[in-house]
């Protein structure tokens, strides 16, 4: 008698709808990111700071610090990201027209597009970029923010080392005031100083912690279920599949 090929397949069918219950979902971004923040090359800021990061899938949160800024002045503060930045820092030779300090576009080409405004409070979108009467303000700045939702491209390049933190607000001519005739590249309502970068840091991926309990030697946890056990429950199916095929070929025979 001949027995069925469905039949035959059954027990790796089973064993590979274990293996299936056991695989995870694809993974979300997460992880944390820290920067060092140093005065931007040729735009008179003396001032640093740090920033961190956190990712959790969608959500971002993060904490600035800043000192040494221009005094009693709002300091507008972003995430900048761009696929097709150099994903750094600006240097001295980023000012295009050759007026002696960096402007914001001169600075895209290094570090790319606003995606997240560092707001104190509220939007927290590219459109709030120049809200100046939620960010920090003054000379020592020090603000965390938690619940920042971010898209799936933006965590990734974050947690991949290419987003950098750009706190903005300058002093160029020591008037102790955001000033001068030269007006802003993004809002010519504004003088130039007070959209200039001021202080920038690459953000730095750190490496995630393992977790809590580890995993045991030689064996790998997928889903929360034990490799081994799936193999060992797939080797059990196996088995039982070539008994019943020996005692269905036993009873043939008789």
């Amino acid at each position: 008698m001949n027995i069925p090929r469905t039949f035959l397949a059954a027990p790796a069918v089973g064993f590979a709808a274990l293996l299936m219950m056991g695989a995870p979902a694809m993974a979300a971004e997460s992880g944390s990111a820290q920067a060092d923040l140093q005065p931007i090359p040729l735009n008179d800021a003396p001032g640093s700071g740090s920033a961190m990061v956190e990712i959790d899938g969608s959500t971002l949160s993060f904490t600035l610090t800043a000192k040494g800024l221009l005094a009693e002045a709002p300091h507008a503060a972003h995430i900048h990201f761009g696929a097709d930045a150099r994903h750094e820092c600006p240097t001295a030779e980023d000012d295009a027209d050759g007026g002696g300090t960096i402007n914001t576009t001169d600075g895209a080409p290094a570090y790319g597009p606003i995606v997240v405004s560092l707001t104190t409070t509220g939007d927290t979108s590219p459109d709030s970029g120049l809200a100046v009467d939620r960010f920090g303000v003054g000379d020592d700045i020090n603000y965390s923010r938690g619940d920042v939702q971010v898209s799936a491209e933006v965590a990734a390049g974050i947690l991949a080392g290419e987003a950098a933190v750009v706190v903005h607000g300058v002093d160029h001519d020591g008037s102790g005031a955001y000033d001068g005739d030269t007006k802003s590249d993004l809002d010519p309502a504004l003088p130039t100083e007070a959209t200039d970068p001021a202080l920038c840091g690459v953000l730095n991926a750190s490496q995630m912690d393992m977790p809590a309990g580890g995993v045991q030697t030689g064996e790998a946890a997928v889903g929360g279920t034990d490799l081994g056990l799936i193999v060992a429950g797939g080797a059990a199916a196996l088995a039982g599949g070539a008994l019943l095929v020996a005692r269905r070929r036993t009873s043939t025979d008789s």
